[in-house]
C-alpha cells in the first residue's frame, strides 16, 4: 500500500484524516446504513426473476454484502495499481439489472456469471482510456454530472419514503410517508440543534429514532431476525460455474461502459467535495478496483461492482472526509456478508426511514453539483446552454422511464441511466463548443444574451496600475499586450 501524504511528514489530504475508533465506527456504520437497501436490491430482484427460494435469495444477499465489502477495502485503502483512496462505498451496480434478468431468462445465473466476469475482464482492459479523461471533465461537466447524480436519486428516496415496495398493500400509505416526514424532520432538528459531532451523525442518530418510532408504532418487523443462521461462510460458486456465452458477454459489456462512466463521475465528484486533486492516474486506479472486484465478485455469487452515488451525498452533508471511516464501514459489509443475522438487523430498518434520510442525502448531491456550477464563467460562452441541454437530457429516463424502450438494445441500456446520459450529452458538448472553436458564432447565443454580465474579483485583483483594454485586447502601462488565460470552465 502507497504511504500517505501524513507519512511523508507533509500536511495530509482531507481523504487522509485519521479519526478515533469511535468515530470511525459511528461513520462507518452510517455509510452502511445508507447504502444497505441499494446493495440488497439487486440480489433481491434477480433472485425473485431466477425463481430461487428464500435460503438461495439469501446467499446472493450476503454473497453481495461480502463482495461489496472487499470491494470497499481496495477502493479506499488501495493496492499499487488498484484503489482511488478516497472515500467511496462500493457495491452491486444497479445499471446492470435488466441486462441481468433477460440473460438470466435465457441461461440462468451462472450465464449471468460468466458474462460479469468476461465483461469486467474487458472493462479491465480498457481503464486506461477512461483514466485520461480528466481534462475533459472541468467544473462545467462535473457539476452537471454531479447534479445529474443527486436528481437521478430523488425518486429512489421517493420510492422508499412510500414503503420500499409497490406490491405491498399499504405501498404509498400516509402512514409511511408520515415517517418518512419525521425522519426528515429528526434530521434537520439534529443539524440545527446539536453539537459539531451530533450534526455530523446527524443521519445515523435519525434512521435509529425513526426506527424507534416505527417499532413503537408498530411498522418495524424484528420477529425475523433470530430465523437463520447467525454465521455462514461464503460459498464459491454455489450457484453453479459460470459460462459464457457471446450474446450475454456483449450485452453485459454495455453495462460495464456505463459503469465506467458512473464511477468516473462519482470519483471526480468525491474529489470535488473533499478537495483533493483526482488526476488520471488516480482515476484509473479507482477504476481498475472496480473492475477487478467485479471480476472476483461472481466467484461469491455476486455482481458487477461500482460506486455508491447516495454514499457521495453522505461525504458531502456529514463533510466527513476520512478514507479510513469508508473502510470501516467495509468492513461491516464484510462482517455482515459473514454474519448473515446482523445483515437481517439492518434489514429490519423500515424502507420509509430510509426515504426520509434520503431526500436530504440525495439533495445534498444535487446541491453540491450546483454550488460547482455557479464557478463556472457564462459570459461570451455556450455554457448556458452545455448546463441546460445536459441536466435536460439526463432527465428523459427519469421523467419517461420508457422513453428509450424501442431503441436498440446497447443505446437503450447506455442512456436508460439519467448520470451517463447526462455525462455523456455535457462532455460532447464540451468538446463541441469549448474544444473545437472552429465554426463558434461570435456571437452570444439568445438564450445567454439576457444574462447579467460578470467580472469576477479575482480577475479585477489581477490587474497592474496602468493596464488598459483597447479593442478587446488588455496591455501594460508600457504598452506591451499581456496575453488573456481561457477560463478554467472550458
Amino acid at each position: 500500500m502507497a504511504s500517505t501524504s501524513e507519512e511523508n511528514g507533509i500536511n495530509p489530504c482531507p481523504e487522509d484524516e485519521k479519526l478515533s475508533v469511535g468515530a470511525n465506527i459511528a461513520y462507518g456504520l452510517q455509510h452502511v446504513l445508507t447504502m444497505y437497501g441499494g446493495i440488497v436490491a439487486v440480489p433481491l430482484i434477480l433472485g425473485q426473476a431466477s425463481g430461487l427460494n428464500s435460503s438461495d435469495t439469501g446467499l446472493l444477499i450476503t454473497a453481495s454484502l461480502l463482495a461489496g465489502g472487499l470491494a470497499t477495502l481496495l477502493q479506499t485503502l488501495g493496492v499499487p495499481f488498484f484503489g482511488s483512496r478516497l472515500p467511496l462505498v462500493q457495491g452491486v451496480s444497479f445499471s446492470g439489472v435488466a441486462t441481468m434478468i433477460a440473460i438470466t431468462g435465457n441461461g440462468g445465473l451462472p450465464s449471468v456469471l460468466g458474462a460479469v466476469i468476461a465483461a469486467s475482464i474487458l472493462g479491465l482492459l480498457i481503464t486506461p482510456i477512461f483514466s485520461r479523461i480528466t481534462r475533459f471533465f472541468p467544473p462545467l461537466v462535473t457539476g452537471i454530472v454531479i447534479t445529474t447524480i443527486g436528481l437521478t436519486l430523488m425518486p429512489v428516496a421517493t420510492f422508499w419514503a412510500m414503503g420500499g415496495n409497490s406490491k405491498s398493500p399499504d405501498f404509498g400509505a400516509p402512514a409511511n410517508i408520515q415517517l418518512a416526514a419525521v425522519t426528515l424532520l429528526i434530521v434537520l432538528l439534529l443539524s440545527k440543534l446539536g453539537s459539531a459531532s451530533i450534526s455530523r451523525l446527524s443521519i445515523l442518530l435519525a434512521l435509529m429514532i425513526g426506527t424507534g418510532v416505527a417499532y413503537v408504532a408498530g411498522m418495524a418487523d424484528f420477529s425475523q431476525v433470530a430465523n437463520g443462521p447467525f454465521v455462514a461462510l461464503p460459498q464459491f460458486f454455489h450457484f453453479g460455474y459460470p459460462t459464457f456465452e457471446l450474446a450475454a458477454i456483449v450485452s453485459m459489456f454495455i453495462v460495464i461502459i456505463v459503469t465506467l462512466v458512473e464511477t468516473s463521475a462519482d470519483i471526480l465528484a468525491v474529489g470535488e467535495i473533499v478537495g483533493t486533486k483526482v488526476d488520471s492516474r488516480r482515476l484509473g486506479d479507482g477504476l481498475r478496483a472496480d473492475m477487478l472486484s467485479s471480476i472476483l465478485a461472481p466467484v461469491f455469487g455476486s455482481f458487477t461492482q461500482s460506486a455508491f452515488a447516495q454514499n457521495v451525498g453522505l461525504v458531502a452533508v456529514t463533510g466527513v472526509k476520512s478514507r479510513y471511516v469508508v473502510a470501516t464501514g467495509g468492513l461491516f459489509l464484510v462482517t455482515l456478508g459473514l454474519l448473515p443475522v446482523m445483515g437481517r438487523v439492518v434489514a429490519a430498518v423500515p424502507s420509509s426511514v430510509l426515504g426520509g434520510a434520503g431526500i436530504v442525502l440525495f439533495g445534498t448531491v444535487a446541491a453540491s453539483g450546483i454550488r460547482i456550477l455557479s464557478k463556472v464563467d457564462y459570459s461570451n460562452n455556450m455554457n448556458l446552454v452545455i448546463v441546460a441541454t445536459s441536466i435536460g437530457f439526463g432527465m428523459i429516463p427519469i421523467a419517461a422511464p420508457n422513453f428509450y424502450e424501442h431503441f436498440p438494445a446497447g443505446v437503450a441500456t447506455i442512456l436508460h441511466s439519467g448520470i451517463s446520459s447526462a455525462a455523456l450529452m455535457a462532455v460532447s458538448l464540451n468538446l463541441l463548443f469549448n474544444h473545437i472553436r472552429a465554426g463558434n458564432s461570435d456571437q452570444q447565443s439568445v438564450f445567454v444574451a439576457g444574462t447579467e454580465r460578470v467580472i469576477r474579483y479575482q480577475d479585477i485583483a489581477r490587474l497592474h496600475d496602468g493596464d488598459y483594454f483597447f479593442n478587446g485586447k488588455l496591455y501594460d502601462a508600457k504598452g506591451s499586450e499581456v496575453p488573456l488565460v481561457p477560463s478554467e470552465a472550458h
